[in-house]
């Protein structure tokens, strides 16, 4: 085998299939659509949960609990555990708790709770803030700074429509 046999048969730029012109190109007369039937019609589209007729895993598997696909994932931090992990005069930002491991996994925000005390002077910034924290972290000497969630509730529907598509 030789280098060049590696690239043999890639194009950089394939041509497209011109479907459904004439016997010659070897899609024509049916387009590649087989005969007949659903899937040969314009517009066919099926549902992603079908599975040839017979019960969807998603109708048979029982449903329980409640999933609001609309809710906004809050991941919570106290001024305890931000006085543990940052030093007298630090800035603390989600990049910092994520690097510290303090802010795991999947979340659209991330709310500052008052539990426990707060005895070093921080630069917090998050999403959100109780009363309490915002008082001990201003009562310690440091500064609260909001930032704007990352996406609206919307956009959250959006991209799980998105997701539940594919």
């Amino acid at each position: 085998m030789n280098l060049e046999d590696v690239h043999r048969g890639i194009h950089k730029h394939k041509s497209r299939k011109r479907i459904g012109r004439g016997p010659g190109s070897g899609t024509g007369k049916t387009a590649g659509r087989g005969h007949k039937g659903h899937k040969s019609r314009s517009g066919y589209s099926r549902k992603p949960v079908f599975q040839g007729g017979a019960m969807p895993m998603v109708r048979r598997i029982p449903k329980r609990g409640f999933n609001n696909k609309w809710s906004v994932e809050v991941f919570a931090v106290n001024v305890a555990t931000l006085d543990k992990a940052f030093e007298d005069g630090a800035e603390v930002t989600l990049e910092l708790l994520a690097e510290k491991h303090i802010a795991k996994g999947t979340f659209d925000e991330v709310k500052i709770l008052g539990d426990g005390e707060l005895t070093k002077k921080l630069t917090v910034t998050a999403h959100r803030f109780s009363k309490q924290a915002e008082e001990k972290i201003a009562k310690a000497g440091g500064t609260v700074n909001r930032i704007a969630p990352k996406r609206t509730p919307a956009e959250r529907v959006a991209a799980i429509d998105a997701g539940s598509a594919s």
